[in-house]
């Protein structure tokens, strides 16, 4: 490959794609979208890290509710800001070649808010509250709406979803995938 086509070598490109549901030309492609963020930063050092607030400018991300949220649990500082291979890594979830496992996996990260492996209270509150924004439930109707979803899915009766809890729930979704989903 020529120096304007890829930063990369072909091994270095063949692990990303070892480690990833990409194929090489779809790395390229999702580096050059990387690139397009920051040229002057990305184009002169191939480990530069983005902030998240130049991330959320991709538009996949600027119109999703859980932007932020997927830069944060994406981001190997956790401050939000990716480097290429965290980008990569987040592209590489949302693509249609992610099993619906490891989409799963990362969205119970990106609705545990408070990080404690539980989907409580509070969490499905602020998953709901952002999937319904900018409108918002009165405080009766999102308790009614919590205890419901709780009453569904919580299998064993400690008023929070464990993951296991939340696959499960998922699982009865034919849509869940095409929801988590993001076309480079």
């Amino acid at each position: 490959m020529g120096q304007g086509n890829s930063q990369f070598t072909e091994i270095e490109l063949e692990e990303y794609q070892d480690l990833t549901y990409f194929t090489k030309k779809e790395i390229l492609y999702a580096h050059k979208r990387f690139k397009q963020l920051a040229p002057e930063k990305v184009g002169h050092n191939r480990n530069a890290k983005l902030p998240m607030d130049k991330l959320l400018t991709l538009p996949e991300l600027q119109a999703n509710p859980f932007g932020e949220r997927m830069c944060l649990i994406f981001s190997s500082t956790k401050d939000g800001d990716c480097t290429f291979e965290d980008f990569l890594d987040m592209m590489s979830v949302f693509s249609e070649a992610a099993p619906k496992s490891v989409k799963a996996e990362y969205a119970f990260r990106i609705f545990d808010f408070d990080g404690d492996d539980y989907l409580g209270r509070r969490d499905l509150e602020k998953t709901i509250n952002k999937l319904v924004a900018p409108q918002q439930f009165k405080p009766e109707d999102m308790e009614a709406l919590v205890t419901r979803v709780l009453e569904e899915a919580d299998l064993d009766d400690d008023g929070m979803l464990a993951f296991a809890e939340f696959e499960h729930v998922i699982s009865k979704s034919a849509d869940f995938a095409n929801c988590f989903r993001i076309r480079l």
